[in-house]
């Protein structure tokens, strides 16, 4: 277990700069791993430490491949024209998080963009590692230093992953773009990770290689990177103001798109010191957040509240306001990087599974994207705890809530989270 410690710490340490390694090496292509006698093997082969039939799991069941087709339908050409771009299989906005969109001199002689989020835009070029990975003798660690990206850790996979299912400053789905067809982003880290067709498997040799990530690890990881993601982004040029308004996919969504009967307004959902009817930054991954502190170290928990309102404040006033109110959520955030890391007892992601739900049960869950997540993070710890089966009516109650941001109900999912209480 010290081990694995020390390697999430090492891998987390160097997470941002091992990201530009994914493009650092040539990229080989897909073409590179499929073949019969690398990862493309029908049924996972025995006695071998990986499966080897990886290239038929992504193909066959992983979104990812289908990614890059996505651009030729119908919608993305109508949200490219509806920009004022080209094609959108040529169009650089949506190729780098639709394919392996890596500069033309890093493209290897059997690289195809069409093949879409390919092996090596999650794992790293493979220019310097394709051979020698395959050897018994050599480590995952040197594999790493020679550009694999180390996705088996917490940090390094949630910045992967968020990269493109939230976003960073040069590639965004901007208000305009959403304006434009473009569907709303939703991401939660451990949900996603569990519910994706898995291409390997955590058995012994895995866990010696590469270690291990708690589930509850990995969703809390997933909830401090996404709120630094958007923190991050609030203090960039991509929030600041284009002529009247500024960059209003970093609001929350639901403040104005939602039925106007039944009223959704309360005091408590405006938060203190706000107007109904305002503005609000998005604060999804801070509400659970608290709601973990609360169950895990309360004082945190009043702090994170503070700065939270602080911020959602901010976001009525000017651009300056919200910089440094998201710099000082960041700056607070630093500290707080110790938690993902933490080992938690059963009993204390019970605790805070529960207080999810409490916070569902209130109209502290009011919003549409925090009863998403809400969802999303009881359902993660369920994976964790090991009894997502026997949760499952409660949590099919509870996505059916979540189903639509325009048909949500607060009250209506408030009372399905009170019920639900009971039965966790």
């Amino acid at each position: 277990m010290a081990l694995v410690a020390c390697l999430v710490m090492a891998g987390e340490a160097t997470a941002v700069a091992q990201q530009t390694e994914i493009a650092r090496y040539k990229h080989l292509g897909v073409a590179a791993c499929a073949s019969s006698v690398c990862h493309g093997k029908i049924a996972p082969q025995p006695g071998r430490n990986v499966g080897l039939n990886e290239y038929r799991t992504w193909s066959q069941e992983d979104v990812h491949a289908r990614a890059y087709l996505a651009l030729e339908a119908p919608l993305s050409k109508r949200i490219a024209a509806n920009l004022g771009l080209g094609n959108p299989t040529a169009e650089k906005t949506c190729l780098d998080c639709h394919a392996d969109n890596v500069p033309k001199d890093r493209r290897g002689p059997k690289f195809q963009i069409r093949d879409g989020v390919g092996c090596e835009a999650c794992h790293g070029g493979a220019e310097k590692w394709v051979e020698s990975h395959a050897e018994t003798s050599r480590t995952h660690r040197e594999n790493v230093a020679q550009g694999m990206y180390p996705s088996a850790l917490p940090l390094p996979r949630a910045q992967l992953c968020l990269s493109c299912h939230l976003g960073a400053k040069d590639k965004f789905a901007t208000h305009l773009i959403m304006a434009a067809g473009h569907p709303r982003l939703s991401f939660e880290l451990e949900a996603y990770t569990t519910n994706q067709p898995a291409h390997f498997t955590v058995d012994a040799d895995y866990k010696r290689r590469k270690g291990t990530i708690d589930g509850m690890n990995l969703w809390l990881t997933g909830q401090i990177e996404s709120a630094r993601a958007v923190l991050t982004l609030q203090q960039s040029d991509v929030f600041r103001p284009s002529g009247m308004f500024p960059e209003l996919a970093l609001y929350d969504c639901h403040s104005c798109h939602h039925p106007m009967d039944p009223q959704r307004a309360t005091k408590q959902r405006a938060g203190v010191g706000m107007k109904l009817g305002g503005l609000r930054l998005q604060t999804q991954n801070l509400v659970v957040l608290e709601a973990a502190l609360e169950a895990v170290e309360p004082n945190a928990r009043d702090q994170l509240t503070s700065l939270s309102s602080a911020l959602v404040k901010a976001g009525q006033s000017d651009v300056a306001s919200v910089g440094a109110a998201a710099g000082a959520l960041l700056e607070w955030l630093k500290g707080r990087e110790a938690l993902s890391r933490r080992q938690f007892s059963r009993a204390e992601v019970l605790d805070v599974r529960k207080m999810l739900l409490r916070y569902a049960a209130t109209d502290k869950a009011s919003d549409y994207a925090v009863a998403e997540q809400i969802v999303l993070g009881v359902e993660s710890l369920s994976y964790s705890l090991g009894d997502r089966s026997a949760k499952k009516a409660s949590l099919d109650k509870l996505y059916a809530a979540v189903k639509s941001g325009t048909s949500f109900n607060p009250s209506q999912f408030a009372a399905i989270a009170k019920t639900a209480l009971d039965r966790f």
